[in-house]
């Protein structure tokens, strides 16, 4: 028995002493606990929040569609795209991202943005280029509500110039274009490449 828990003359521990006894656990110990659980609960939440890894054919981002349900589904083809080494003074590049409703149902493209003031991105349907939007904050995002039907594809037009930052935006850089769409998760494509002057 403790040196805290003192006996009552016929023999029995107070119910509070009882209680510190038995639970063991020191104010320190419990803070060791709940930090611990808290750094679990961050670790798993970083492991959620990876992007997935590209997929590199069509029959590939279907397959992974397939688990979704028989429901309209976004897929694309390649999720992540790298320019390699580019110059500021050659200017804008772009690139195509191809995407695909490869669910059963209909959805729709409800908006495009951009992590970047430096990049914008573009809905391409039946050879029609959607208005270009930005990041939000920067410049306006408007639902745009483009329908793709099932097994239809379009494209994602990025582009980014590597002097928006101008001298401070050399080295390597990464980028984000968010394709938020009816079937539910939007649609994250990425970039990366290395400017130089």
């Amino acid at each position: 028995m403790s040196k805290s828990a003192t006996m009552k003359s016929d023999g029995s521990v107070p119910a509070a002493s009882r209680k510190k006894a038995r639970s063991g656990l020191t104010g320190k110990t419990k803070i060791a606990i709940a930090a611990g659980a808290v750094v679990v609960a961050v670790a798993g939440l970083i492991i959620v929040a990876q992007p997935g890894t590209a997929t590199s054919t069509p029959a590939a981002a279907e397959s992974a569609a397939g688990s979704a349900g028989s429901d309209g589904y976004l897929a694309a083809v390649r999720k992540k795209y790298d320019f390699g080494t580019i110059s500021m003074a050659r200017g804008k590049v772009t690139y195509r991202y191809p995407i695909r409703n490869v669910g059963t149902d209909p959805l729709e493209v409800r908006k495009l943005y951009t992590s970047c003031m430096c990049t914008t991105a573009a809905l391409v349907k039946n050879g029609k280029v959607s208005e270009a939007y930005g990041m939000p904050g920067h410049t306006p995002i408007p639902s745009i509500n483009i329908p793709i039907a099932p097994q239809e594809q379009a494209y994602v037009e990025v582009v980014f110039d590597p002097a928006a930052h101008g001298p401070a935006g050399v080295g390597p850089i990464e980028r984000v274009v968010t394709v938020e769409n009816s079937a539910g998760q939007p649609l994250e494509l990425a970039f990366s490449a290395v400017v130089t002057p």
